[in-house]
């Protein structure tokens, strides 16, 4: 019997040594083609297991896996971006989650790390664009049960979750893990993944049309950080957000390639929760505001929020900034802005042609760190005046007392931003993002040239198989409730990590 046990040990040691060799120099299991030091081989097997709940924290080890596999072949979701900031406030993208799929209109937030939908059994949730999820409905829905890596309800049975964000509204529900499809447009098949079942929303979140969020930012449970722990896309997502007027673009969760002219700025993740740049100077019409540049790094640094509206800057880049850009208007007549209740710094006399904005506003340029620069046009800092023709606004605006630089969804506009989260690192790349989108969806095709025209978003999206309905409404820029970060400030999804 002793020397059955023995060789059975001998059998087991043989396989094992034999198994993670193989796995370290060849194939794993999956099939999938791995690079891998060998005298760490032993750090393999545990990433081809299934984490023993979704709530689990993410393992080092599969990050490195994946950082190993970024070079491979990974599929990638190409998601259409619907909505603009002028009408809005905010974009969004469709997710369909369960079996049969329902389906759902999330405002994308690269400042929120959770994604959530209003789920039926929600007593204060607002009317949203679409019904609420009915897990009853999903044959594949599960609760997420309590465990030690997740917040549990007071009965200790479920996972839930619950956040707060910059402009004071609330989420909070339970986590529920079943499948989320990212419509038929999409390379990367439908996912298991957790997100958050609301039982109450209270502010913004209540009174939005859209339906919740969609967690772009760093954490265990943002869509991001699971579908790249669980191997299928690599660490990287890109959004391109239509120009004035156009609204729309696209999404894509995995990576690209990204433009052989595409402005970088490392972006550490250590030194903030947020996604951040190292943004060092600001030139207004080719010249540099006489500022420090450690201006731009106070609190969280300066930081991209896509769920946020306009731009935050500290007091004393704000004015400098504001300053700046008054010097350069000859020919425009300062108005009154669309709201008596703010002072909104206003110009009419430019035209409603957004081509030609750059005859009447300067040009504006972002210095990062390694000297690149990011050029800003007349619409990345301005809209439009909701009441005169014509007219046009700063979309720029003092942080309050607060030293964070926040950039939102404004500064973006017509730019391809590649968030590369493998290197550390943030990409931009002035584009028509409205063609862009159809450019995605032509296999092989070109990137789109650097472009302002002002086209349309004519491509219509084919959604899964038994998918449920369109449209929506936001407060205007310029009748919001506030302008600082710090405050209440509609279109200000920044989720608050304390």
């Amino acid at each position: 019997m002793a020397r059955l046990i023995q060789l059975t040990i001998l059998f087991i040691q043989f396989y094992y040594y034999y198994y993670i060799t193989t796995t370290a120099h060849g194939v794993s299991s999956n099939g999938t083609t791995f690079l891998l030091d060998s005298s760490r081989s032993a750090m393999i097997l545990p990433l081809f297991l299934s984490p023993p709940n979704p709530c689990t924290k993410f393992s080092s080890t599969r990050r490195l896996l994946q950082r190993s596999n970024a070079n491979n072949a990974l599929p990638n979701a190409r998601m259409r971006l619907h909505d603009d900031l002028l009408i809005n406030g905010y974009y969004t993208t469709r997710l369909w989650i369960g079996t049969p799929p329902q389906r759902f209109a999330l405002i994308v937030d690269t400042g929120s790390s959770v994604t959530y939908v209003p789920c039926s059994s929600c007593e204060q949730c607002g009317r949203h664009q679409d019904p609420k999820f009915q897990p009853d409905l999903s044959s594949t829905y599960q609760s997420v049960k309590c465990n030690i890596d997740c917040n549990c309800d007071d009965e200790k049975q479920q996972c839930v979750y619950e956040r707060q964000y910059a402009e004071m509204s609330t989420s909070s529900g339970v986590l529920g893990e079943d499948i989320i499809s990212f419509g038929n447009l999409s390379a990367l098949a439908p996912q298991r993944a957790v997100f958050g079942c609301e039982n109450m929303e209270t502010g913004d979140l209540y009174s939005q049309h859209a339906d919740g969020i969609m967690g772009l930012g760093r954490g265990d449970l943002s869509i991001v950080d699971h579908l790249v722990d669980k191997g299928v896309i690599n660490d990287s997502f890109s959004l391109c957000y239509g120009g004035m007027g156009i609204g729309g673009g696209a999404m894509v969760l995995g990576g690209i390639s990204p433009p052989s002219n595409m402005v970088f700025s490392q972006s550490d993740p250590v030194r903030s929760p947020y996604y951040n740049i190292d943004l060092k100077e600001i030139h207004v019409a080719g010249k540099p505001l006489p500022l420090n540049p450690t201006v731009f790094d106070g609190k969280h640094g300066t930081i991209l929020d896509s769920g946020t509206t306009y731009a935050y800057l500290p007091e004393a880049a704000f004015v400098s900034f504001k300053d700046a850009i008054m010097k350069e208007l000859h020919s425009l007549k300062p108005i009154r802005g669309p709201d008596p209740n703010y002072n909104d710094i206003c110009f009419s006399g430019a035209g409603s042609d957004i081509s030609q904005l750059s005859s009447s506003f300067p040009a504006v340029e972002m210095v990062f760190g390694n000297g690149q620069k990011l050029l800003l046009s007349p619409e990345n800092y301005l809209f439009r005046h909701s009441k005169v023709h014509g007219a046009y606004c700063l979309g720029i605006f003092q942080n309050g007392k607060d030293p964070t630089t926040l950039l939102g969804g404004i500064v973006v506009r017509n730019t391809l931003v590649l968030y590369d989260r493998e290197n550390s690192k943030i990409g931009f790349w002035k584009t028509n993002c409205s063609e862009l989108w159809e450019r995605l969806n032509v296999d092989g095709a070109p990137p789109p040239a650097p472009s302002s025209s002002n086209g349309n978003n004519s491509n219509t999206e084919m959604p899964p198989s038994m998918a449920p309905s369109d449209q929506k409404h936001y407060g205007l820029p310029g009748m919001s409730s506030s302008r600082s970060l710090s405050n209440s400030y509609i279109g200000n999804e920044l989720e608050i990590i304390v």
